[in-house]
């Protein structure tokens, strides 16, 4: 683990990016939303000039995108590099957990941490567990906490993609109630749980003393 010769330490500059212009008998011509060919004379020149910023805009963007694709897979490198000496000095053999992690400075001033998200999908024993639950919501009393029958409708609604919000499911999980059907439905969705693999994400911390509020170093673009 070289930590003065890294990989990432590389000078930036735009990527490469067709400037869309096709020669025809020669004249120069660029593809319109249609695909047809327009002359160029016969463009707008804020079309044009709109159409260049855009190109060259998109040349740093796709650097950009490259240079942070190739810093997490160094990172994660120079991490796991860390873990594998660990491992050595204590005598492990086979390879450890892959679980969430904390990394840090000698003073505590700054944090990298790792942090593993299992990737869940329910099967479709959640309809099963949506009909005993329905049937409890229609025979309980009115009087049933609004909270809760609001909780148990929230659990089954899906969003755009056609997923349920986690959390939701997992607060019926906490609920306790001595009707069979409900406990039927609770064990219901446990058995529809099903993980389909892991996302590992990174994150950056610092903070300017041992007191101070941690701030988070912004990698991502849409939060920049």
């Amino acid at each position: 683990m070289d930590t003065n010769t890294d990989a990432r330490i590389t000078s930036f500059s735009p990527a490469p990016v067709p400037d869309g212009r096709v020669l025809f008998e020669g004249r120069e011509y660029l593809r319109d939303g249609r695909g047809g060919m327009r002359a160029i004379e016969a463009i707008r020149p804020q079309d044009l000039l709109q159409d260049q910023l855009v190109r060259s805009e998109f040349g740093w963007a796709l650097a950009l995108a490259d240079q942070v694709r190739r810093f997490k897979g160094h990172a994660y490198e120079n991490l796991g590099a860390f873990d594998a000496l660990l491992a050595e000095k204590y005598g492990l053999t086979k390879g450890g957990g892959k679980g969430n992690r904390t990394y840090a400075t000698y003073d505590g001033l700054m944090q990298i941490e790792v942090r593993v998200h299992d990737r869940i999908v329910f099967g479709p024993e959640m309809q099963v567990a949506k009909g005993l639950m329905d049937e409890c919501l229609n025979e309980w009393a009115q009087d049933t906490k609004a909270e809760l029958r609001s909780l148990i409708t929230r659990a089954f609604e899906t969003d755009k993609e056609g997923s349920i919000n986690r959390t939701h499911v997992f607060s019926l999980l906490q609920i306790e109630s001595d009707d069979p059907r409900f406990i039927r439905g609770q064990q219901a969705i446990r058995d529809a749980i099903r993980v389909v693999g892991a996302r590992q994400y990174i994150r950056y911390r610092m903070r300017e003393s041992p007191d101070a509020p941690w701030t988070t170093v912004t990698i991502d673009l849409a939060n920049a």
